[in-house]
C-alpha cells in the first residue's frame, strides 16, 4: 500500500494511492490509522509533499554498501557508521535542492532507501524490527563533499536546508531483497544497485540505532547508498528511483 501526504485546495491531507486517484484518509496514518473519509481525489490535482516529516531526527548510515565504501576509501565499517541530519533538511518531491555555494563548491547526490519508523522503538532486537517499521520511502542524502572531507565529521556537510529530499510516497510493504536503487542526473544513470548488497540489513540498523537513542514514530533511517555517488550542478534534475516505491525527482539551484 502506498501512502501519500499532499496539498489539495490549500489543505494538508493524507491518502492511499489507488491507480490515478487518492483515497483520502481521516488523518495522519502514523497516529490515526487508515480510516477513510469516502473522498477520492485525482492525483493530477494534488501537490505531493514529503510523505513524512520526522518528529525528532533523520538517522543516516554511511558506507553501507561494499562498493560505495571502496569508492570512498578504506574498508567497510564493522559496525554501522551512523550520523544525523536535522529535520529542517527534509524537502519533498519537486522541491529544489539548494547548493550552498558561498560555503561549498561540490554538492553530491546519494540515492537511498529510507525506513519510516512506525512506533516508539528502544533496544529493539533485530528479529522484532519489522514490528516497528511503518514503511519505506525514497531519499537523497545530499552531501557537500568538500566540507565532509574538510571537517572530518559530517554534520555540516550533510545538514544544510534542502539536503534530505524524501518521497514521493511511503510504501508499507517492500521486498528489500528485490528492491533496486537507481539515481539519474538529467536522465543519465549514475547509480544502480540492489538493496541486497547492503552490509548491514534493515533489521540490524533498527536494532543498532535503537540501542543508542529512542526512535519515534515518523523518524527516518536512511540505509546507505550504492556506488556511483557524484556531483550535480544548478539547473540539473536529480531522480532517485526505488523499484516498488517510485521516483523522487528534484531540481537544483544555487543559493
Amino acid at each position: 500500500m502506498k501512502i501519500a501526504r499532499f496539498s489539495y485546495q490549500d489543505t494538508l491531507r493524507y491518502g492511499i494511492v489507488d491507480d490515478a486517484e487518492l483515497v483520502v484518509l481521516g488523518g495522519d496514518p502514523l497516529f490515526a490509522g487508515f480510516d477513510t473519509t469516502g473522498e477520492r481525489i485525482p492525483l493530477s490535482e494534488v501537490t505531493l509533499l514529503a510523505p513524512v516529516i520526522p518528529r525528532s531526527k533523520v538517522v543516516c548510515i554511511g558506507k553501507n554498501y561494499h562498493d560505495h565504501a571502496a569508492e570512498m576509501g578504506g574498508e567497510a565499517p564493522a559496525e554501522p557508521l551512523m550520523f544525523l541530519k536535522p529535520t529542517t533538511s527534509v524537502i519533498g518531491p519537486d522541491d529544489a535542492i539548494v547548493r550552498p555555494t558561498a560555503l561549498s563548491s561540490r554538492t553530491d547526490y546519494e540515492g537511498e532507501v529510507a525506513v519510516v519508523i512506525g512506533r516508539v522503538a528502544k533496544n529493539v532486537p533485530a528479529e522484532r524490527a519489522d514490528e516497528y517499521i511503518f514503511g519505506y520511502t525514497v531519499a537523497n542524502d545530499v552531501t557537500a563533499r568538500d566540507l565532509q572531507k574538510r571537517d572530518g565529521q559530517w554534520t555540516r556537510a550533510k545538514g544544510f536546508d534542502t539536503f534530505c529530499p524524501v518521497g514521493p510516497v511511503i510504501e508499507t510493504e517492500l521486498d528489500t531483497d528485490a528492491a533496486t536503487i537507481t539515481t539519474r542526473v538529467n536522465g543519465e544513470v549514475r547509480q544502480n544497485g540492489p538493496m541486497s548488497d547492503m552490509i548491514h540489513s534493515v533489521p540490524e540498523l533498527i536494532a543498532y540505532a535503537s540501542s543508542v537513542f529512542t526512535l519515534l514514530p515518523g523518524d527516518l533511517i536512511l540505509t546507505g547508498t550504492p556506488a556511483g555517488v557524484g556531483p550535480f550542478e544548478a539547473g540539473d534534475t536529480v531522480e532517485v528511483e526505488v523499484s516498488g516505491i517510485g521516483v523522487l525527482r528534484n531540481t537544483v539551484r544555487d543559493a
